[in-house]
């Protein structure tokens, strides 16, 4: 008998418990993840049966035409909270994904979107915008805030690339250090902006902590596209992702081209985080904390982690935004930025101290 069967038997359990684990996850999160977006479509100012919520969902998407509709009720529904929550289902995906890629190049488990700088170039770029006084602009049809925000993040994330070469080379030190310089030095253009117009503090303060309130199916259009190229990229270099986790000395004896590989993941990375931040506002601590709940119950593996992840995230902001809504009873909305904090906060701290045990 092969002395080696025993325990090659014993990696065969472990492989299929874990693939066991991930597929009731996966079953999990998605059905909480529809369940979620249909419950959530309960809640606002205007009393709606659920019913009568389900109906108007159907004939949004054009399964159902019911002529005993009422239209308000559709135009609030499927216009107004069903293009919300699945705005806010999207940014927590990209946020939550975007944390997990740039957890595994940095090889730092507090890194997340603000850590490379590119959230706040998006809040930088909506700052100009609002101080300049463009908030109700239109750009061929479309919010100028968005478009300037986009373009703040993507500005954020060249310099940071600038700046982090040393010698030629792009190393993930580097690329720390840059980002803590660069986003340290646009959160101070932001103060200084807020302190030349005053009449813009209100506006750039509530957007810099983030807001789903006014968004609709446009803002969904405008992030998907980055959105989606973003996911494409990181999905094909997940399998690197893995080999650059563990150190660059083992990715390159495997045959990976660390540098290109981390430029491209961080490109796609920063995508996500840029089409998020430019239709929501900066949101902290889903990008930080959902990876690390992932990967406590099924391990390290990127490719399942940034599903699940990407899911859990979603599915977060979403309850998120609905706290925001609900909280207030004169039906003021809270900055979603606010309430993701003061729940992400101690939750990470009780994630820090079971890990240290």
């Amino acid at each position: 008998m092969n002395p080696a069967d025993p325990k090659r038997d014993e990696i065969f359990q472990l492989e299929a418990r874990a693939s066991r684990r991930f597929s009731f996850l996966l079953a999990l999160l998605v059905t909480g993840s529809i369940f979620s977006i249909f419950v959530a479509s309960l809640f606002g100012r205007l009393d709606i049966p659920a019913w009568e919520v389900g109906r108007s969902i159907l004939a949004g998407v054009g399964l159902k035409a019911d002529p005993t509709l009422d239209p308000t009720w559709k135009v609030v529904v499927f216009n107004i909270r069903l293009s919300r929550i699945c705005l806010s289902m999207l940014v927590g995906m990209a946020l939550a994904v975007a944390g997990t890629v740039f957890q595994g190049i940095l090889r730092n488990p507090l890194a997340d979107p603000f850590t490379i700088g590119v959230s706040t170039g998006a809040a930088f770029g909506a700052s100009i915008a609002l101080f300049f006084g463009l908030g109700s602009s239109k750009f061929f049809g479309f919010g100028l805030i968005p478009l300037a925000s986009l373009a703040g993040a993507v500005a954020a994330l060249f310099a940071v690339i600038s700046l982090g070469r040393i010698g030629g080379q792009l190393r993930r030190e580097t690329m720390v250090l840059a980002g803590i310089v660069v986003a340290t030095f646009l959160s101070a253009l932001i103060s200084l902006i807020k302190s030349l117009d005053e009449e813009s503090v209100a506006s750039i303060v509530f957007w810099v902590m983030g807001s789903f309130q006014g968004r609709g199916w446009n803002h969904v259009a405008f992030a998907l596209p980055y959105m989606a190229a973003g996911l494409v990229m990181i999905w094909i270099y997940s399998r690197e992702l893995d080999m650059l986790s563990i150190g660059d000395t083992q990715a390159k004896q495997m045959g990976v081209q660390t540098e290109k590989v981390r430029l491209r993941l961080m490109i796609g990375a920063s995508l996500l985080t840029a089409a998020a931040v430019s239709v929501s506002g900066v949101i902290g601590f889903i990008g930080l904390v959902m990876p690390h709940v992932i990967r406590m119950t099924i391990g390290a593996e990127h490719r399942k982690l940034l599903v699940l992840s990407g899911l859990l995230g979603g599915i977060a902001l979403l309850w998120s935004d609905v706290l925001a809504r609900i909280l207030l009873s004169g039906g003021e909305e809270l900055p979603v930025g606010v309430v993701t904090a003061l729940m992400g906060g101690p939750f990470f701290c009780f994630i820090q101290a079971r890990t240290s045990r």
